[in-house]
Parts: C-alpha cells; sequence; structure tokens
C-alpha cells in the first residue's frame, strides 16, 4: 500500500561515503575483534580440555560437555520449532483480506515492513528462543545423568509402594520435562496470538468477531495442551507430596505427607487431573465447534476447582479433624518420616544408652588409674597451636602452616597414639621480593611434614615433635617431602623448565630443585602458551625465556579443588587432612553423594547444619556442596591427592549406595573398587566430621523412636555453643581416643555432646568410632543422661572454671601485662557413671607471640583442678598419692606453693638448695609483674641451682638429695608442663 503520511520533504543532504582506508581498517578491527572473542572462549575451552587430561580424567570432561551438548541442542531446537512452527501456522491461516478499519490499517504499515524479512525475522525468533532454553537445558546434565543411569534402591515409600530410585532420579527429570512443556506451550501462544493479530486473525477494535475460526482453532489447541499439561502436573503432584517439605511443630524441615496431604491433598489432586484432563478434552473440541463457549466453562471449572477441592477443603479437613486431636492423627505418619529419616541419614541403628551422669564410687582415688586406660587425653588443640608450629618449625618466612592442623593416628614403638599434624605449606605472602618470576617460576612448593604427640608437651609447654626440622626427620621415616599441592596452594606455578626452583634452605644455603613429575599441563607447544595467556590474563607466558622445553604449569591445586573438579557430582568435605602413606604424603578427602529426593526423610541445609565456631573463623573449612539442601546424604567415596604429582584417585567406600552406582555408571572408570585401598592407607582413613555433623544435628530430634514422644517435643536436644570462644556458633566435633561404657578398649573416636532444648546442662554425649577398617566403624553410641536430675553441660563447666575464685585469680595473674589467655577444646569422656572434663590452656605472653600450654583444668564430679599439667590436675581431682584435693593457696600463677627444701648438713648442697629457692622466688615475683625476660632468668638460675645440688649429692658429699618433686619447675609424668608461663631464652623460637 501507498505511503499516506504527508508533509512536504526537504533538500536532500548527501552524505560522503567513508573511504576505502577507513572502511578497511573498520572491517578489520571488526574481524579482530570478532576473532579475539573467539580465541577467548576457546582458550577457555581448551585449557579445561588439558587440565583434565593431565590428571587422567578426561572422560570426565567428555562426559558432561557431550552430555551438555546433547541437552542443549536437543531442547534448543526442540523449543525452536515449536515457536517457529506456530508462528508459521499462525501466518499459514491468516485471513485473504484484512477488515476495512482504523487498527488493520495500522497494522498494515508493519506488515509491509517486514514482508521483505519475514522468513529472517522467522529465524532470528526461533534461534533466540532456541539459544535460552538450549543453554537453561544443559543446567540439567546431572538430572538427565541420573535419569538415565539410575540404579534401584531395592526401598519402597510407604504410600505410593514405588522405589525410591523414582523420587531421587526419575521424578526431577519429569518435572524438568513438564516445565519445559509449560515454556514452550507459553512462548508459542503468545507468539501465534501476536502473529495472528499482526495478519488479521485476532481484533481488539475492529467490528464484527473478534477472531477467525482458524485463530480460534488454533490457539485453542495450544491453550487445550497447556491443560493438558496441567493434568500431568496434578498426576505427579501426587507423588511430589513424598517429598514435599513444609513447616510443622515438630520440625522446621519436614517432609513427606501429614494427614491433610493423604486424605484431602492427596484425593484432590486425583479429582483436579480428572477435571483438567475433561477441560483440556474441550480445547480439542474447538476444532470442530470453533466456539470457545465450552472450554471456558471448562476453564472456570478448572480453576474453581482448584480453589475449592485444592485450597479450601484442605483447609477445612485441617481445622476440624486434624486440630482437634493432631497427636492422634499425625502420628502415623510421623512414624514413617522417623523411620525414612533415621533410614537416609545412616543413624537408624544409633545406640542410645542411659547413662547416670554421676558416679557412684566413694573413694574418688580409685578411679586415677581408670582415667588412662579410659582415653588418651588430648591436650594439644589442633585449633590453637598452628601458631605454634609456625613459630617453631616455619624455618623460613615462605612457608606456613594451616590454621587449623589435623589430628591422625600414628604408631610410635608399636603403639599407636593421636598425633597433630600439618604440612609446611607454601606462602608466597612471605616471599620477600615480589614479582613474577619469584611468584610463579622459583617458589613453587612447600616442604616437609611437622607432626607432635596429641597428649604431651614438653617443659615450656611447647609440642613434643615426632617430626620437625628441615628437611623433616623423626618418625615418620623416609617420604617425598615436597609439597605443591596443598590448602594453602592457590596460584599456578610453573615448573621443569629453565628456571630453577627454590627447594628448601639450610645453613648451606638454598638448594635448587627441577620438578620431576608430570601432573602438570605442558607449555612446549606454542598454542596452550597462547591459551594459557588468555586464560591466565598473563601475557608473559606467551614470550617469556623462563619458559621452554619441558615447561609445565600446575594449576587448581588445593585437595578439594581438585577433587570437585573430576568428581561434580560429588559433595566434598570441609576438611582434607595430609598423612604419609607409603613414603607419598597424600591428602585424604571425603565426600558424600547426596539427593533431596527421599521420600519422608526430612531436609536439611548443609551450610547451616555443618557450621560450627571453626568454620565461622576459617571459610575454608566449609563443605562444598553441589546442592545444599537434601534429605540423603552418605560418605560413598574416599579421595587422595598426592601431595607431589597432584594425582587424584576416587575409592569407592559405601559400596551399597544406589547413588554411587548411578554415578559409576555415568561415569565409568572413575572410581576405583574399595579393594584397591592399601592396608597403610586405611590405618588413615577416618569418620568425616561434616557426615558426623549433619547426622548429630538430625539426632538432637530423631534419636526418639516413638511418634508421640516426638510430637510433644520433650525430647528435643540442641548442639551447645563453643564455650571456649565468643563465637556464638556451635561447638565442634572432636578426634579423640577413648572407650564408651560397652567397648573392652580405647577407639579412635569422634565426640560431641548435647543440651536440652533452651537449656545449658547436658542432655547426651554422643561418638561414632571413626578409625576405619574395624568392625564398628561408623557405629553411633550415645549416652541419654537422665531428665529427673541435672548434670553440668559445657557451658556450664566453663561457667565452674571461670567462676572459683582461686582459679579466677590465677586467670587473671596469666593475663597480666601484654598476656593472652586461650582456651583449647573442652573434651568430654565418660568415666564410672560420671563425665570427665579436661581443657588446656593456653596463653601467649611477653615476646612470645604464639600459644604455649601452660594450665589444665579438669573437672570431676564437683571436684575441680587448675594445674601445670595434666597429670598433676588428675592426682588433684582424683584425690591420688593419698591427699584429698584441696584448694591451693594463693601464691599468684603457680597453683601449689613448693614444700620447703630439705636442709643438709653438706654445705655445698645446702647452698644450692639456697640458690634454688632464690632463683624460685624471683622468678614468682618476675612473673607477677609481668617481666617475662626475667622470668626466663629466674628459670636458667633455677635449673643451673638443682644440677649443682644434684651433682654435690651424686658426689659421695653427703646430705639430703633434692627430691623431684620438690622442684618448683618439676613436672610429673609425660606431658608435664614444669612451667608456668614461657621461657624468655633465646631457643624458645
Amino acid at each position: 500500500m501507498p505511503d499516506r503520511g504527508g508533509g512536504p520533504t526537504g533538500p536532500r543532504i548527501r552524505v560522503g561515503r567513508p573511504s576505502r582506508r577507513v572502511r578497511t581498517l573498520l572491517m578489520t578491527l571488526g574481524v579482530l575483534a570478532v576473532l579475539g572473542m573467539a580465541f577467548t572462549m576457546f582458550a577457555g575451552f581448551w585449557t579445561d580440555w588439558l587440565w583434565y587430561r593431565s590428571v587422567n580424567y578426561s572422560s570426565v570432561f567428555t562426559t558432561t560437555l557431550w552430555t551438555k551438548i546433547g541437552l542443549f541442542f536437543v531442547f534448543g531446537l526442540l523449543m525452536a520449532l515449536a515457536v517457529g512452527f506456530n508462528i508459521w501456522l499462525a501466518h499459514r491461516l491468516r485471513p485473504p483480506l484484512s477488515a476495512m478499519s482504523m487498527e488493520q490499517q495500522n497494522l498494515d504499515r508493519y506488515r509491509m515492513g517486514i514482508a521483505p524479512f519475514k522468513k529472517w525475522l522467522l529465524f532470528g525468533i526461533t534461534a533466540l528462543v532456541g539459544l535460552i532454553a538450549g543453554a537453561s537445558a544443559t543446567g540439567q546434565w546431572r538430572t538427565w545423568l541420573m535419569w538415565v543411569n539410575g540404579v534401584p534402591f531395592g526401598q519402597k515409600d510407604p504410600q505410593f509402594n514405588l522405589d525410591v530410585s523414582f523420587y531421587a532420579f526419575d521424578l526431577p527429570w519429569y518435572r524438568f520435562l513438564l516445565g519445559f512443556g509449560f515454556a514452550a506451550v507459553i512462548l508459542s501462544v503468545i507468539a501465534a496470538a501476536l502473529t495472528h493479530y499482526l495478519y488479521g486473525g485476532l481484533r481488539i477494535t475492529s467490528p464484527g468477531a473478534r477472531a477467525t475460526g482458524a485463530a480460534t482453532g488454533h490457539l485453542s489447541v495450544l491453550i487445550g495442551i497447556f491443560v493438558a499439561l496441567k493434568a500431568v502436573a496434578y498426576w505427579l503432584d501426587r507423588y511430589g507430596l513424598a517429598v514435599k517439605s513444609s513447616d510443622f511443630k515438630a520440625t522446621d524441615n519436614w517432609t513427606g505427607l501429614r494427614y491433610v496431604d493423604a486424605n484431602a491433598y492427596l484425593p484432590a489432586k486425583t479429582i483436579l487431573f480428572c477435571i483438567a484432563v475433561i477441560c483440556a478434552l474441550l480445547f480439542f473440541a474447538t476444532l470442530w465447534r470453533r466456539t470457545w463457549q465450552l472450554p471456558v466453562i471448562g476453564f472456570g471449572l478448572l480453576v474453581l476447582s482448584a480453589i475449592l477441592i485444592g485450597g479450601l477443603y484442605p483447609a477445612i479437613v485441617q481445622k476440624f479433624q486434624v486440630q482437634p486431636n493432631e497427636q492422634a492423627k499425625e502420628a502415623p505418619y510421623v512414624a514413617k518420616n522417623l523411620e525414612a529419616t533415621r533410614e537416609a541419614y545412616d543413624i537408624e541403628d544409633a545406640q542410645v544408652t542411659d547413662y547416670d551422669g554421676k558416679s557412684d564410687t566413694e573413694d574418688l582415688t580409685t578411679l586415677r588409674d581408670d582415667v588412662d586406660q579410659t582415653a588418651s587425653i588430648r591436650i594439644m588443640d589442633p585449633n590453637i597451636i598452628s601458631p605454634t608450629f609456625q613459630q617453631l618449625q616455619q624455618m623460613r618466612q615462605y612457608y606456613a602452616f594451616p590454621t587449623n592442623l589435623d589430628v591422625d593416628r600414628y604408631s610410635e614403638n608399636g603403639v599407636e597414639q593421636d598425633t597433630v599434624i600439618g604440612l609446611r605449606e607454601l606462602n608466597l605472602a612471605g616471599v620477600d621480593k615480589q614479582n613474577w618470576i619469584n611468584t610463579h617460576f622459583r617458589y613453587t612448593h612447600g616442604y616437609g611434614v611437622v607432626a607432635a604427640e596429641g597428649t604431651a608437651v614438653d617443659s615450656e609447654g611447647r609440642p613434643v615433635f615426632t617430626e620437625s626440622d628441615l628437611p623433616s626427620q623423626g618418625e615418620l621415616g623416609e617420604y617425598e617431602q615436597r609439597v605443591y599441592y596443598g590448602e594453602k596452594t592457590t596460584e599456578y606455578s610453573i615448573v621443569g623448565g629453565p628456571q630453577k626452583e627454590i627447594d628448601y634452605s639450610d645453613d648451606s644455603g638454598e638448594k635448587s630443585y627441577t620438578y620431576q613429575g608430570d601432573s602438570g599441563v605442558s607449555l612446549s607447544n606454542p598454542l596452550n602458551r597462547a591459551a594459557y595467556a588468555v586464560a591466565f590474563g598473563e601475557p608473559q607466558i606467551l614470550y617469556s625465556g623462563a619458559i621452554g622445553e619441558g615447561s609445565q604449569v600446575l594449576y587448581n591445586r588445593t585437595p578439594k579443588e581438585r577433587v570437585e573438579a573430576v568428581a561434580p557430582w560429588l559433595t566434598i568435605d570441609g576438611d582434607a587432612y595430609p598423612a604419609v602413606v607409603d613414603g607419598r604424603i597424600q591428602w585424604i578427602v571425603d565426600a558424600y553423594t547426596t539427593t533431596n529426593g527421599y521420600p519422608y526423610a526430612s531436609r536439611t541445609t548443609l551450610g547451616d547444619t555443618t557450621a560450627d565456631s571453626l568454620t565461622a573463623a576459617n571459610d575454608s573449612r566449609a563443605v562444598v556442596a553441589q546442592e545444599n539442601q537434601v534429605n540423603y546424604i552418605r560418605n560413598s567415596v574416599k579421595a587422595t591427592v598426592d601431595a607431589y604429582t597432584g594425582e587424584v584417585k576416587l575409592f569407592e567406600w559405601d559400596t551399597q549406595d544406589p547413588v554411587l552406582k548411578t554415578w559409576m555408571k555415568a561415569f565409568p572408570g572413575t572410581v576405583e573398587p574399595r579393594g584397591e585401598i592399601s592396608d597403610e592407607l586405611m590405618a588413615h582413613l577416618r569418620y568425616p566430621q561434616d557426615l558426623f555433623k549433619v547426622q548429630r544435628e538430625l539426632l538432637t530430634r530423631y534419636h526418639v523412636q516413638d511418634a508421640n514422644t516426638f510430637l510433644s517435643g520433650s525430647e528435643v536436644w540442641q548442639v551447645p555453643d563453643d564455650p571456649t570462644n565468643k563465637s556464638g556458633s556451635a561447638v565442634p566435633p572432636y578426634y579423640l581416643s577413648m572407650k564408651m561404657p560397652d567397648q573392652e578398649q580405647q577407639a579412635f573416636s569422634l565426640t560431641t555432646t548435647f543440651t536440652p532444648n533452651g537449656r545449658d546442662n547436658l542432655s547426651a554425649f554422643m561418638t561414632v568410632d571413626a578409625e576405619a577398617g574395624t568392625d564398628d566403624y561408623g557405629k553411633i553410641r550415645i549416652l541419654k543422661l537422665p531428665t529427673s536430675t541435672t548434670v553440668d553441660g559445657p557451658k556450664q563447666v566453663q561457667s565452674q572454671f571461670n567462676s572459683e575464685q582461686d582459679i579466677a585469680e590465677q586467670i587473671r595473674l596469666l593475663q597480666g601485662g601484654d598476656s593472652e589467655v586461650e582456651y583449647g577444646n573442652l573434651l568430654t569422656v565418660p568415666l564410672d557413671g560420671g563425665l570427665l572434663y579436661v581443657e588446656p590452656v593456653y596463653v601467649r605472653g611477653g615476646g612470645l607471640k604464639y600459644p604455649l600450654l601452660r594450665k589444665v583444668l579438669v573437672s570431676y564430679g564437683g571436684n575441680t583442678a587448675f594445674e601445670d599439667t595434666l597429670d598433676e590436675a588428675l592426682n588433684k581431682v582424683f584425690g591420688a598419692e593419698g591427699t584429698a584435693p584441696q584448694p591451693p593457696p594463693d601464691t599468684g600463677t603457680d597453683p601449689e606453693q613448693p614444700p620447703p627444701p630439705p636442709t643438709s648438713d653438706n654445705p655445698t648442697v645446702q647452698q644450692a638448695l639456697d640458690d634454688a629457692q632464690k632463683a624460685f622466688d624471683e622468678g614468682q615475683e618476675a612473673l607477677k609483674n609481668g617481666d617475662w625476660e626475667a622470668y626466663g632468668r629466674a628459670q636458667t638460675e633455677l635449673e643451673a641451682a638443682l644440677k649443682r645440688a644434684e651433682d654435690a649429692q651424686a658426689s659421695g658429699s653427703g646430705g639430703a638429695s633434692p627430691s623431684p618433686s620438690a622442684s618448683p619447675s618439676g613436672g610429673a609424668g609425660p606431658g608435664a608442663d614444669s612451667s608456668p608461663s614461657p621461657s624468655g631464652s633465646p631457643d624458645t623460637g
């Protein structure tokens, strides 16, 4: 049609075309920009492929990639075809003539404007919706792989009698398909309606019918498909009730059917399904009747039914049937939830035993020897003493230890003992001269293991190292000490080329080294160098002379990062720990399989459940979760990462887990059989902390198995806040070798305590056997304290420590000057019906900026001791050595005044004893004044005087021999801490 727009036109202005040179320049810049973007995308893909190939997990990369590509093209093409077909059909069904109205005359301009570009416009719209839909579908690669590889659980839900795999693997995929179908229909309806309107099939203001018969039939069929999908949604919603979360007074994360679900929502969904099917048929009938009357009536009936049957009826049932007798109505469904939740979190076999909480033994001295048999009490807190390791064993500024050390078991003289262990990792912040060569070429790795006994300290309150120095030496024997992969190693390094690395330094100077492994990606290829220059944003990689033949780049170097990358379907425990295994340092990483589709099992949020006072202070200890809300979890995989080569191995641990079997079908060959775990590696595997934290959180409610008790809430527990700090977060679980009342010998265990909800007294004590390879591994034991009596909980015990006048006065003196007191882990040990609490106390003071063990707090049966050593504290609490526990006299920081030195007829011995007493008095005075240097001198003089007295006595000159117990610096038993405060001598670090 001719342009009816009017108005005079002005003179034409001739606009000059750009010159050939300008056009060539612009075209060149455009081509370069496109090539640059393309190469940037290629660099990301290529470097990922090279990395997966370097760790021998290229199958994970290809499987994931092809799955995403397949989903992208299939669902992108389906969406494009659905929308494109309906646009084409709406255009095909357009009326031959437009109505003569202003509305249609205005639309004529748009029709004429797009007429030359109709095919391109159709292609552009369909391509756009296809790209969006395809990109969205790629995020469902896990759902697809679980559906197509799903393995039966062998357990059926109590409502529909379907295998759990239907809810875990099938239902999520069906819901995705349903959601995709809804999106395709809605976009098709919108596209078809706009096309019909543009070409006159739909009219808003034109006289006559508002829609042609063809448009009516077309849109009715699309709406009918939408209603049919809604019918499918109602049918799936029936099964969805088994995995539906809701708030319930018994728990905030209730999952599964309740009375109103089974007796109101379930029949309502079935009725709505039938109505939706009838309504869809009425819409399809418009192909013959060409009228909206019946479909509109049917759709209105569906909406009204959804309101009345799906909303109002369940509310009436809840109000008038459930609420008047809620406990009786809900009890059968609560019983199903209890059983499913306990099974899903592997706590169904938790052994709950009544425990008095108070000892009936009148003579406590008889229990003193039982303590050593009951537990190897660890006074070295791995979460406190990292600065001590740092100060005494760092050796060079470019080394560092993790903020939180780890507890493992190692044999010493054939006896296993709890050991605190850490790696001397690379700390680039300590490199004096920061530049690209130093950061990425010369300083590339840490060096050596440092380990200390968990149950002992030396006379200065320092750890008793069993592996130390640089290079490390001690009880661990020969092993590869270089640490190229670790928790603190976050920067990439380029090794193996012409640039030498700094290996370590000793008295003879720096030692150089060239990496001998092959775990990195080769940079000999110019294409690889260019790709990594782009990927890392570092152009020097492309042309630096420090890179040459044999150069390879190491990255993704933290253990958790590597395991997550090679097994993206696993949830990673927050605490990877090192162990010396078969002559190599191996990082051990616990990994979990999870799902949130276990019917009737209540959900938990991993990020919240696994949080405690340690994760609050150290984000790196947080769990790496693939899905944060789960209602099924298993520690199905034990992974190792070689600290030198970075080699990742995944070992099947839970051989019965159907989720792991499903992923092993999806990624064949990536997980090695459990039988491949060596005996030496098995000796260092342990029960993981994050799983234990999830289980203990569930057991605060699900330790009861009676539905009525669960509903009453009278037995709800809580995990207490950590009383040793002010974080306000939950107390972490502690590894400890101990035996429970039903055990014959000590077992390496994870322990925790519970308090009643809203109160601080103790309600239960929980342990799990943590030593892999034993028959009782994973067995949960709970000692339940009586509700009729009150037993002090951790917070009350800590308050008791802090409120006793003598202890408070000594702590105040320890805090004199610029000293700082730090409380270690408050350990709880069941003993003879009562509970023994032990807490090490550390002091940072004077010129020493690292904590040393100065005191040990012990409490049992209302008796409290605050002594220099664990043995002294235990002796005092249990009245050992024939003396009942008495409050210590106020003598400053030392809780006991030393007895008067014995006299002697030998003037040499007597003079030495007098000098010892004088040195002790001077030391106590210096301690009160916070003069650590003077205190150190006094301690040196004291030791020298005692040595003179001992030598004089040994020479046969007569007189009384000074008793070690009379020595102010003497300690009793292993781990004795003979000095109440740090020495000022230079050799303390």
